[in-house]
């Protein structure tokens, strides 16, 4: 009974539209009423949740990632990809995924990824004959390999609703090969559908125009060196580096770049102290939540489910995934993290699976839940930039589904894909 007090009245309060994070912060203090906790308990434990340290490495990504998204680094990334991949049949659909996944190195969110190379791309693809829905496609979905490509504030956030115990460092390493994998998955499915419809071949770049194309890019691109380079050489923790990093994109948009205005700025602080802000509060509120979950014992009662239904590992995560990827379809990814990797933990103990590889099955699955109806965040800003309705972009979205899930698979039973490059750092 306590447990339906705790999930239902969550349930409910979702069903009535309230807001995620207060719904998980009300549905702590019901419970704690139901089972006779001091409310003072809750309270500590939601400023508990948000007194870290490593917290602050997310207003430094987030803020970064803003200021290069709307510095011009989205049009200078674009004409790289450009040089690489642009005169290949089908070439401005791979530029918008290569694109996607040097920009997704720097604002690690599918948002500001589907905006930033969205607002560029589509126009783009659509005058060289590309159907809109599939450029929007393209782009909703080249966008999720910023949630596994570093710097991801959602590893970050895993890490701490996994107790802190998991180091940052790892999941930053453990995200580049899945991201890269999922970028090529969505290659190949482009590549495919370019012949089979006839897409158009891009315009190779002339060679006396790439050097400066390089340079331009990499000024942008130095952020990516700055965060993985402090952070593997030990100069710098991860919120180190996050801080660093931000005062090298002011710079490098500012004084080098110089297409963002001054009176822009405060705009730009504004919505990233709002998104932050509701971070801290989703984290906050779920940190009580988690509390109420273990005083009454719910990951030790999920644990013997998962251990009753089967003792196979690859069972159980054939099951994680199908449950995710539904759960997925109605609450956005932080959230979702924040409320299953407590419960996870445990299992994946009694299992022998690596908490890091799980990390990237857990944010990957839940990525393909952002630009999955009814509710995805990605896919809403995509519909709205490439200017279709949701209900034309699903109808031709399975072919994707079909790419995604194949990186997915691959990540969750290939667990090389994400270890090896952190078992390097061992």
């Amino acid at each position: 009974m306590d447990v339906l007090v705790l999930l239902g009245s969550f349930a409910v309060l979702c069903a009535l539209s309230v807001p995620v994070a207060y719904a998980l912060g009300l549905a702590a203090i019901i419970a704690a009423f139901w089972i006779d906790i001091p409310l003072e308990a809750v309270m500590l434990k939601i400023s508990d949740g948000t007194d870290d340290f490593a917290l602050l490495a997310i207003p430094f990504f987030v803020l970064a990632g803003g200021i290069m998204a709307e510095g011009g680094m989205a049009a200078r990334l674009i004409n790289l990809a450009k040089v690489f991949v642009g005169f290949i049949r089908g070439g401005l659909a791979l530029v918008n995924i290569v694109a996607s996944t040097l920009f997704g190195a720097i604002s690690g969110s599918s948002v500001a990824d589907t905006a930033s190379i969205g607002s560029v791309m589509i126009p783009q693809m659509v005058k060289a004959g590309y159907p809109r829905v599939f450029a929007t496609n393209v782009t909703i979905c080249g966008s999720v390999q910023a949630l596994m490509i570093p710097p991801s504030h959602n590893a970050v956030i895993y890490s701490l609703a996994a107790g802190g115990t998991i180091s940052i460092a790892h999941l930053f390493l453990a995200g580049i090969f899945p991201g890269l994998l999922f970028g090529l998955c969505l290659i190949g499915l482009v590549l495919w559908t370019a012949h089979k419809r006839n897409y158009p071949k891009g315009e190779p770049i002339p060679l006396s125009a790439v050097p400066k194309i390089v340079i331009d890019a990499l000024w942008g691109l130095g952020t990516v060196v700055i965060i993985m380079g402090g952070i593997l050489s030990g100069v710098f923790t991860p919120t180190e580096s996050a801080a660093v990093a931000c005062v090298y994109a002011f710079l490098v948009t500012f004084l080098v770049y110089r297409d963002y205005k001054w009176r822009e700025l405060p705009r730009l602080v504004h919505r990233v102290v709002k998104t932050v802000a509701m971070v801290m509060m989703l984290i906050g509120f779920s940190v009580a939540f988690g509390y109420m979950m273990a005083l009454m014992q719910i990951p030790a009662k999920v644990t013997a489910f998962f251990l009753m239904i089967s003792d196979n590992k690859y069972v159980f995560l054939l099951l994680v995934n199908i449950l995710l990827l539904l759960l997925g379809t109605f609450m956005d990814l932080a959230p979702m993290l924040l409320i299953c990797t407590p419960i996870f933990m445990p299992v994946i103990a009694k299992f022998g699976i690596d908490p890091v590889h799980f990390g990237m099955i857990m944010i990957l699955n839940l990525g393909i839940g952002l630009i999955t109806p009814p509710v995805g965040s990605t896919l809403f800003v995509g519909c709205a930039i490439g200017k279709v309705t949701i209900e034309q972009v699903t109808k031709e979205l399975w072919p994707f589904y079909g790419a995604m899930c194949a990186a997915l698979l691959l990540v969750t039973y290939v667990p090389a894909i994400s270890l090896w490059l952190p078992g390097l750092m061992k």
